[in-house]
């Protein structure tokens, strides 16, 4: 009998994993997701991508709104699964679930352990202008994402790649090597190692207040926070009270005092000299524009100071 699987995830980042187990013929007993969400303005309820794929996958699963209790824990044990596997599932797994499975929880967490535990890895690599980012394949402990590492994948990151594009390439580098991965678990090959936990830095939860833009900021590190925070919540400046989100942009050549617009393509100086061009913006409550096509109707002209 083939061995039998559990899958916990819930973000798009955790779809193309859960696919590529499902097409490589894996038993996926049940799958875990977070509960279906209300729209903003309780219009409209939103499935989890884990979810959707499952229902249209005809795998089983379920949605509990808190998964450390009772009948949960009976659920899983009565399973008997042979391993666990977590991807971004949004709750933190009860010590007491962990040998729920013969061969454990694993976790595939977007980021090069001990670097970046924690809640938004892409984003706080891309923010910190580090150049290279990974996933770690690691079996989980009590304490938040601690466990030891079997092993990680790495990819450079250049200032041209922003979380979405990031997340979109650890997702689709972890849909391949994880198989590999499963199996050596699954027939007890897999060699888990230790973190240096003195390494070890946190990723805390991304703030909506950290996107506003510092222009005393030098023009990568203003570059890394609008990569970084894009798709949400965002990168942005405020201009006669309204909020303008900064899509995309590169570093400029020119100078001036922080905050100035330099010139009538938005090119707004920053600290240390630097300057950038603003590639693609969103004015508040309107579509995201190509500079091109912002400036036309723009009030934000050179000489503005924002």
């Amino acid at each position: 009998m083939s061995k039998k699987l559990v899958f916990m995830g819930t973000p798009m980042f955790a779809v193309p994993i859960l696919k590529s187990l499902y097409q490589n013929g894996y038993n996926i007993s049940y799958v875990y997701t977070q509960p279906p969400q209300k729209s903003k303005r309780g219009q409209k309820i939103n499935k989890s991508p884990i979810q959707g794929i499952s229902e249209t996958l005809n795998l089983e699963y379920r949605t509990p709104t808190v998964i450390n209790n009772e009948e949960e824990y009976n659920f899983l044990n009565s399973l008997d699964a042979d391993l666990a596997i977590v991807v971004a599932y949004g709750q933190i797994i009860p010590k007491k679930f962990l040998n729920l499975t013969k061969k454990g929880f694993i976790n595939i967490h977007a980021s090069l352990l001990p670097k970046w535990r924690g809640a938004a890895p892409i984003q706080r690599s891309i923010m910190n202008l580090d150049q290279e980012t990974g996933i770690s394949i690691m079996r989980i402990a009590e304490k938040l994402d601690t466990g030891p590492v079997c092993n990680n994948y790495k990819i450079q990151l250049n200032e041209n790649l922003n979380a979405l594009e990031i997340s979109e390439k650890l997702s689709s580098l972890a849909a391949e090597k994880i198989l590999d991965n499963v199996d050596d678990i699954l027939d007890g090959k897999a060699n888990f190692i230790e973190q240096d936990h003195s390494k070890a830095t946190y990723a805390s939860k991304i703030q909506k207040t950290e996107g506003q833009i510092n222009w005393n900021e030098n023009a990568e590190k203003i570059i890394g926070k609008i990569n970084g925070l894009y798709p949400s919540p965002g990168a942005f400046f405020m201009f006669n009270g309204e909020r303008y989100k900064i899509l995309k942009a590169q570093v400029g050549r020119a100078q001036g005092n922080p905050g100035l617009v330099l010139s009538d393509n938005l090119e707004i100086a920053c600290g240390n000299n630097q300057s950038i061009i603003i590639k693609e913006i969103q004015r508040q409550g309107k579509r995201p524009q190509n500079i091109s096509e912002f400036i036309q109707g723009s009030q934000i002209k050179k000489g503005s100071k924002i």
